[in-house]
């Protein structure tokens, strides 16, 4: 991981982490990776620092010859699959994805719709303080064409039967799905009762979507919906939720659709925050779990190495190889809609399995790397995973984004897991006081 790379892109602050300033130099740091047709799609969520963010990465684009289609607001799964289809060296989208408004970001696609490696994100960062530029007769176009959003859309439902006679909630987050979530559930005939679907940029993420989804399991209830998806800032996770009102994660829809699509593979792609519930019920259906590093870019890369169909992080995002190259809320929503009017079933009767009680806690540290190495930290790890045995789970790792450590506890006894998560945490700050004295 590099300076200015986390795990999911550039990411921070806007005006600390993030600036104009870096935008340009990414932007033609990137220029001198384009080899075939010298040409990048922008696409950007509805931050109201999107627009110069990404005016700013396609000049750094422009002033070294290549060219730029912008697309506007639009997913990020939208700008991965247009890169490919519209022949595109690389495709940028700017957001800070689940992260609130005065955040924002930088995320790369290759020419075939997946993140870049980090061995290229270092190389581009090694470039940016040499700034480079063509004569002005070969300086790179712009071109703003949000309408190629439209070939993304008709891709989606291309293989969705119709959802009429289904009632749908969708939570927008006052991101990106603000307008593709409601045409694509409209073209389908489903009814569509939208909630934060403004573009106004202040509000993203603000106690709405993914990572709020509580007012969207109550609409559902009032509404008397089938089924509620609440999306992040980019579109790229989803959370659901039943008729009942039910929370549904990443974990449980990765159960409906191995069942949905079994016998396609004996192999489905987890992280190591996957519920070991599910590993079990998985298990029990002769389909073994593949568990990758935190990060839906590292959960394609197994699924492209091994050919594998299914993959996704409990926090929603969801990877169906047949149809995208990243985790895609807006397709997953459609997929679950879509098994729920084929199966005539509520989907609340598509989960069968119980899952490990599971806590997490996330705990602001100055220095999250140092207090990772400490050997009291390790030692008391160890000891709460020898204790739990094959009845739970331990985890303590960095935040890729934030300076904070995340601790997951996972026991059949949810009062053992609370029990050690906070154990942790205690410890966690006693080391980072440490750090202040």
């Amino acid at each position: 991981m590099g300076t200015y790379f986390g795990t999911d892109g550039l990411r921070g602050v806007y005006g600390e982490e993030i600036t104009p300033s870096i935008a340009f130099k990414c932007g033609n740091s990137l220029s001198r990776h384009c080899t075939n047709n010298k040409k990048v799609l922008i696409g950007k969520d509805t931050r109201v620092t999107g627009d110069i963010l990404s005016l700013s990465l396609a000049n750094g684009l422009m002033q070294n010859g290549v060219s730029v289609i912008d697309v506007g607001v639009t997913t990020t799964p939208a700008v991965a699959y247009l890169t490919k289809l519209l022949n595109c060296d690389f495709g940028v989208v700017i957001s800070a994805s689940h992260n609130p408004p005065h955040y924002n970001g930088i995320k790369i696609f290759d020419c075939d719709g997946y993140k870049i490696s980090q061995e290229l994100e270092n190389d581009i960062e090694r470039k940016f303080m040499l700034p480079v530029s063509v004569q002005y007769s070969k300086i790179g176009r712009y071109d703003f064409t949000p309408q190629a959003v439209n070939l993304y859309i008709e891709n989606i439902i291309k293989n969705i039967d119709s959802l009429d006679e289904l009632k749908i909630v969708l939570d927008c987050g006052n991101g990106a799905s603000y307008k593709i979530a409601k045409n694509v559930f409209s073209k389908l005939d489903a009814k569509v009762i939208l909630m934060n679907a403004k573009a106004d940029g202040l509000s993203i993420n603000m106690n709405c979507g993914a990572l709020y989804p509580e007012s969207m399991s109550k609409k559902v209830l009032e509404e008397k919906a089938n089924l509620g998806l609440s999306f992040d800032g980019d579109a790229d996770r989803v959370i659901a939720c039943d008729e009942n009102g039910k929370l549904i994660d990443g974990d449980e829809i990765l159960y409906i659709l191995a069942n949905h699509f079994k016998g396609k593979s004996k192999f489905l792609v987890g992280t190591s925050m996957t519920n070991k519930g599910l590993e079990n019920a998985l298990s029990k259906k002769g389909i073994t779990l593949l568990r990758a590093d935190v990060g839906d870019k590292y959960v394609v890369e197994i699924m492209k190495n091994k050919n594998i169909l299914l993959g996704g992080e409990p926090s929603g995002h969801v990877i169906v190889q047949t149809y995208s190259t990243t985790g895609d809320g807006v397709l997953t929503g459609l997929l679950l809609a879509n098994i729920i009017k084929k199966s005539n079933q509520p989907i609340s009767k598509l989960i069968k399995y119980k899952k490990f009680p599971q806590v997490n806690i996330n705990v602001e540290v100055i220095d999250k790397y140092r207090i990772l190495n400490s050997d009291k930290l390790a030692s008391t790890i160890l000891n709460i995973q020898q204790q739990f045995s094959n009845k739970g789970r331990v985890l303590v790792r960095a935040s890729g984004t934030e300076s904070k450590v995340r601790i997951m506890c996972e026991h059949i006894s949810k009062t053992t897991a609370l029990k050690n998560a906070q154990l942790l945490q205690e410890l966690i700050k006693e080391l980072n006081n440490q750090q202040k004295t």
